[in-house]
């Protein structure tokens, strides 16, 4: 009984609900998109003439039935959740891959961007952390560069770079700079002074103050800035995909969109979602992981 009362299971249960509610909506809302007959007669001959020129011959039948919505009932979303997920790592040429081949794709730029992001934000976090001269002089430049969208730096990244992959791995590794380098120098800037004292007192050398009192009292901010950091790179890097194409979860939207499956892309919209939410949830652990209460 004192589980059934916990806020956990209140607040999943409370979020079933709220899913059945929007699954009742969306089965209410296709439900009206039933096909309604179109006699011929209704028609003028231009309008029969297009629509035999658009492959369609209103005068076959006693009646034809016009087109739906086309937004997908649940049980065509089932059959095409089903479908992708039995086979995701099909790969039948260039435009016609797996979601779970195309989510690889996109999970490895954005770990490859990301990782050089990290190795380039945090030392130099560190050195604007603990220095002010340093914070001074390159603020100016963070303050500029940081605003600025990433998509913005994709036309010269293929300019320069000349291949698209590439080009976004490049626009991860610019969105996840920020977040990451300016958490960082806040979370060293804001240590303790008594615990560097403490450790100055104690003749602890540079780098052993850095690894041993700066790094684990810095440690829950600069996982916020990584947690805001991956947040932004998958967004960034969706939209990238959609922009160059090649290959990719965002590029598997894009596709199927030109492909006129509005189940698939609504597949493809979820997965992206749950990728997503997997993600940050991981941050999340680490985060609680590291921080520690006074």
């Amino acid at each position: 009984m004192a589980f059934t009362r916990s806020l956990g299971f209140r607040a999943g249960l409370l979020s079933a609900l709220i899913l059945l509610l929007l699954l009742a909506a969306w089965h209410l809302a296709t439900l009206s998109g039933a096909p309604v007959a179109a006699p011929a007669a209704a028609l003028t001959p231009e309008q029969i003439e297009y629509a035999k020129l658009m492959g369609k011959d209103p005068t076959a039948g006693a009646a034809a039935p016009t087109e739906k919505s086309g937004f997908p009932t649940l049980a065509q979303m089932g059959a095409v959740v089903v479908k992708n997920l039995a086979s995701p790592f099909y790969d039948n040429g260039p435009n016609d891959k797996g979601v779970g081949l195309q989510l690889g794709y996109s999970l490895g730029r954005v770990g490859l961007g990301y990782l050089l992001a990290a190795l380039v934000a945090i030392p130099l976090g560190f050195v604007i952390g603990m220095s002010p001269l340093v914070y001074r002089a390159l603020d100016p430049f963070i303050q500029v560069l940081k605003p600025i969208s990433p998509l913005a730096w994709m036309p010269l990244a293929l300019y320069t770079i000349k291949d698209s992959s590439i080009s976004g791995i490049f626009v991860i590794f610019i969105c996840s700079v920020w977040p990451m380098l300016i958490n960082t120098a806040f979370g060293v800037a804001s240590v303790r002074r008594e615990w560097l004292n403490v450790a100055k007192t104690l003749e602890v050398s540079p780098i052993r103050k850095a690894f041993e009192v700066i790094l684990p009292a810095a440690a829950p901010t600069i996982l916020t800035g990584m947690r805001i950091s991956m947040g932004i790179a998958w967004l960034v890097i969706v939209a990238a995909e959609m922009l160059v194409g090649g290959t990719g979860i965002g590029y598997f939207v894009w596709n199927e969109w030109n492909n006129l499956s509005l189940p698939n892309v609504i597949f493809a919209i979820l997965v992206i979602g749950v990728v997503g939410m997997l993600l940050d949830l991981m941050f999340a652990k680490l985060q609680k992981a590291v921080t520690y209460v006074d």
